[in-house]
């Protein structure tokens, strides 16, 4: 830690980022608030990165200040994250960056600005523009307008549960919220979505600023690309897991008896959650058994007395959760239609 901490610790983990390392140090030095210190953990670099910080530290004194911790064994990204916050002892507040990325200049300033106009938020992302030399997918283009979406605090909570609607590097949060929830673990599943899922069941309020504040660099190489923890898997795994907890023993319906729906299941049920029955529209799936649970007429459902009775607070047994899983573009806002109307 610094002997005079500044009010913003910003946490930049690198391996072998030569080529970026530079350009992502000049665009926190442009920043317009000046009051932060970064702490660069170097986690086992075995390229120029360590002479290259070294030469870095030279151009940086008094605030913005900076801080280079080695990890010569390499600890990976939760680690190395962890490792820079414990250093960052004493800074109310931890913002990220990340080694292949820039940060637009009044980034911090104006997400400051907005954890001061909003003392109840506890954490501040913003919007991030994707630079790369390949063409977007449309899955990618659907996932980024999706991301876009989610801004205020309770579109983040609800879409929470359906991937993370905060870009990681782009977040700035307060440090009791982050002690709190535990900090980053190392862990199976991505390290910024298990911190969000544990704000999130604590109570902390989190929202986007609708402004392009970061530029998000893509590339084969990139760790959200390459490593399992990164997976379709691993997030399901997270969610289920933290899914669980939020359910304290209610049972759950699953909207949807197709892959997803099914996967999504199996994993509740390995969190020890009970599946009380599938939903669905697919006459083909309509009475069959999946999992040891029926599937029944999604339609039929929505028109007996089932709906009241999941929303009835003098029911004996806990009320089942609807949890709609679903993959087909639209689907989701029109099951959301549908349970809005029969009044969940």
């Amino acid at each position: 830690m610094t002997a005079d901490p500044a009010t913003v610790a910003v946490l930049l983990p690198v391996r072998d980022g030569a080529s970026t390392i530079a350009a992502a140090l000049a665009s926190l030095r442009a920043q317009t608030f000046r009051d932060f210190h970064v702490f660069v953990v170097d986690d086992g670099s075995t390229d120029a990165t360590p002479e290259i910080l070294r030469a870095e530290h030279a151009r940086w004194s008094g605030r913005p200040g900076l801080t280079v911790l080695r990890l010569p064994n390499g600890e990976g990204i939760a680690g190395a994250l962890r490792a820079g916050a414990e250093a960052a002892r004493g800074f109310p507040f931890l913002a990220r960056q990340d080694a292949d990325d820039v940060s637009r200049p009044a980034r911090l300033e104006k997400q400051m600005a907005a954890l001061a106009d909003d003392p109840t938020l506890g954490l501040v992302a913003t919007d991030a523009e994707t630079v790369s030399s390949r063409p977007a997918t449309n899955g990618w283009k659907r996932y980024e307008a999706w991301q876009r979406s989610c801004r205020t605090p309770e579109e983040i909570a609800r879409g929470l549960w359906i991937e993370s609607p905060l870009p990681h590097p782009t977040v700035l949060l307060r440090r009791s919220d982050y002690d709190r929830a535990g900090g980053y673990r190392p862990g199976p599943w991505p390290e910024d979505y298990d911190l969000w899922l544990r704000l999130h069941l604590l109570g902390v309020r989190m929202a986007k600023l609708p402004e392009v504040l970061y530029e998000w660099r893509d590339h084969p190489g990139r760790a959200s690309r390459t490593l399992p923890a990164y997976a379709p898997e691993a997030f399901l795994a997270c969610k289920a897991h933290y899914l669980a907890r939020r359910l304290a023993g209610r049972p759950v319906i699953v909207w949807g008896a197709g892959r997803d729906g099914r996967r999504t299941a199996r994993a509740l049920r390995r969190e020890g959650v009970r599946l009380e029955a599938f939903l669905d529209i697919d006459p083909r799936k309509i009475g069959r058994v999946a999992q040891g649970a029926p599937i029944l007429s999604a339609d039929a459902w929505l028109e007996t007395d089932q709906p009241a009775a999941a929303r009835e607070p003098s029911r004996p047994a806990p009320r089942p959760l609807v949890l709609a899983v679903v993959g087909t573009a639209g689907a989701r806002e029109l099951i959301r239609s549908r349970l809005r109307g029969a009044g969940l």
